[in-house]
């Protein structure tokens, strides 16, 4: 039976006195009490698959050496790098963005099983690399793109995830027309993919739980989706620091895999 509370200080009181094994059987009963759960996901969860996130003291950005020490981290991987640069956007592409053989961690493994239970409406994600998706989740909104898909900047004719990685020459070229052959990855400078943004504010809207896990909520765009969440509970999984903590019933500092696969 969902817990009663007469204000939302008694309830943030109660739920930030919980330790340990309290704290796991506390965010059990949210997601068997709640109606619509929905998973807001960032670059952490996908660090346990060994792809590296981008801010952490291990992570992407901080790998800016030898040819790419003069570049800015999010030039690299901006709309105008494409357009400016484009040898140097796909040689640090192929390098650093080549996911195809990462496998599916604890973390994308217990959110595809809340889903097939019913205790989970769906997910957004952050990330591009299809890892959700290779462990059987089926609601994903990702609100960055993914790397499994590319296109012609012209014909719009669509390649599959290894026609750039796999191209001979730097610049990949449409067999149909000779243009350009870009990733659908959301670019820097670029708008959000708006299907799968507009699904992900109605997830959020009609959410009564939701669980942000491996994000800082430092990009704008996750940061957005968690301040429209009005619903019941608010629980926040990441080994470090993230934004909202202090509106958060329940924070876990720990491997999300562990906090999920417990459940």
């Amino acid at each position: 039976m969902k817990r009663r509370f007469v204000s939302e200080r008694e309830k943030l009181n109660y739920y930030h006195k919980l330790k340990g094994p309290q704290k796991a059987d506390a965010l059990a009963e949210m997601l068997a009490d709640a109606r619509y759960a929905v998973f807001l996901g960032g670059a952490g969860v996908s660090t346990e698959s060994g792809i590296p996130d981008f801010r952490s003291k291990n992570g992407l950005y901080r790998r800016q050496k030898g040819k790419y020490s003069g570049y800015r981290p999010e030039y690299l991987l901006s709309h105008e790098c494409l357009r400016k640069d484009p040898e140097v956007f796909f040689d640090y592409y192929r390098k650093n963005l080549d996911v195809r053989d990462a496998l599916p961690n604890e973390a994308h493994k217990a959110l595809s099983r809340l889903e097939q239970s019913g205790r989970l409406a769906g997910v957004i994600t952050q990330n591009i690399d299809g890892l959700h998706q290779k462990a059987g989740s089926v609601n994903v909104q990702e609100i960055h793109g993914t790397i499994w898909g590319n296109h012609c900047i012209s014909c719009k004719t669509p390649y599959d995830v290894s026609y750039i990685f796999d191209y001979p020459d730097i610049i990949p070229r449409c067999d149909r027309c000779g243009k350009m052959v870009r990733p659908d990855v959301i670019l820097y400078g670029e708008f959000l993919p708006e299907k799968a943004y507009h699904n992900a504010i109605n997830m959020i809207n009609q959410a009564d739980l939701l669980i942000i896990g491996g994000t800082s909520l430092e990009v704008g765009s996750a940061s957005q989706l968690a301040h429209l969440f009005h619903g019941d509970y608010l629980v926040i999984i990441n080994k470090g620091k993230t934004r909202m903590e202090g509106k958060a019933d329940l924070v876990f500092h720990e491997s999300i895999g562990k906090v999920l696969s417990e459940l």
